[in-house]
C-alpha cells in the first residue's frame, strides 16, 4: 500500500512538473509572439522613416509608366494631376507606409520564421522554407511583371481612343489602379505554390492535372477576368498567359520530387 502511495505520489508530481512545463512553454511563446510583433513593428516603422525620406524618388518610380505615356500623347500635360488639396499629404504618407511594408518584408517574414519554426517536425521545416521563398519571389515577379505592363498597356489603350478624348490622369486614381494591379498579379503568382502544397498533400497530383488541363486553362482565364481592374480584353491576357506557363511548369515541378 505504501508502495501504491509512493508511486501515486511520484506519477502527481510528474503530472505537475509536465503541467509547469506546458505552462512555461505557454509564457515563452507568448514573449516570444510579444518580440515578434515588436520588432516587426520597429522594423516597419524604420523603414517607413527611409521611404519617407525618398517618397519623392518612390512616388516617381511609380508615375514612370503613366508620364512616359504621356510625354507621347499628351502634349498638355507631363505628370497626372491632383483634385484634392489633403491628397498632397496623403498620397506621399500612403506611398510611405506602403514602401516602408515592402522594405521591411523580408524582416517580417523572417521573425515570422522565427515564431513558427520551433513548432514544426524537421521535415516540415525542410518543406517550409523553401514555400516561403519561393512564395515572396513569385510575387515580387508578379508585381514587377503588372508594372513593367503598364505603360505597354496604357499605350494600348491610349491608341484605341486615339484623337477622340484627351487623357488627363488623377495621381490618387492612378496610383489605386497600379496597386490593384500589382497586388492581382502578384497573389495570382502563388498559383505554383498552392499546387505544389496540395500535391505535397496528397491532393492533387501531376498526371491528375494533366487530366484537367484545359479545365484548369478555363479556371484561369475567367479567373485572370475577374481578379483585374478594368473591363478591357487585354490586362487579363497579359495575365492569364504567364500564369499558364506557371501552371505547365508546377506540374513538371510536382511529377518529379513525388514521382505522381
Amino acid at each position: 500500500m505504501a508502495l501504491g502511495i509512493l508511486r501515486w505520489g511520484r506519477g502527481r508530481m510528474a503530472r505537475e512538473r509536465a503541467e509547469d512545463e506546458r505552462r512555461m512553454t505557454v509564457v515563452e511563446h507568448l514573449q516570444d509572439l510579444r518580440r515578434v510583433v515588436i520588432v516587426s513593428l520597429v522594423a516597419w516603422l524604420l523603414a517607413t522613416i527611409v521611404a519617407a525620406v525618398f517618397s519623392h524618388l518612390l512616388l516617381s518610380v511609380l508615375e514612370y509608366p503613366l508620364t512616359s505615356i504621356l510625354a507621347k500623347h499628351n502634349h498638355l500635360i507631363s505628370k497626372p494631376i491632383i483634385t484634392s488639396p489633403t491628397e498632397l499629404v496623403t498620397i506621399p504618407l500612403q506611398v510611405s507606409v506602403v514602401g516602408g511594408l515592402a522594405l521591411s518584408l523580408p524582416i517580417l517574414v523572417w521573425q515570422g520564421w522565427t515564431f513558427v519554426a520551433p513548432g514544426l517536425r524537421r521535415a516540415e521545416r525542410r518543406f517550409a522554407l523553401p514555400v516561403i521563398l519561393s512564395a515572396l519571389l513569385l510575387f515580387v515577379a508578379g508585381a514587377c511583371l503588372a508594372y513593367f505592363l503598364m505603360p505597354l498597356w496604357l499605350n494600348l489603350l491610349t491608341a484605341i481612343v486615339g484623337n477622340n478624348a484627351i487623357f488627363f490622369p488623377d495621381l490618387n486614381q492612378y496610383l489605386s489602379f497600379l496597386t490593384l494591379l500589382i497586388v492581382a498579379f502578384g497573389v495570382t503568382f502563388e498559383l505554383p505554390v498552392v499546387i505544389v502544397l496540395l500535391g505535397l498533400l496528397g491532393v492533387v497530383s501531376s498526371a491528375w492535372l494533366r487530366r484537367r488541363r484545359r479545365m484548369v486553362w478555363l479556371v484561369v482565364v475567367v479567373g485572370a477576368e475577374l481578379v483585374t481592374p478594368g473591363v478591357d480584353p487585354v490586362t487579363p491576357l497579359f495575365l492569364a498567359l504567364p500564369l499558364i506557363g506557371l501552371f505547365e511548369l508546377s506540374v513538371l515541378v510536382l511529377a518529379k520530387p513525388l514521382r505522381r
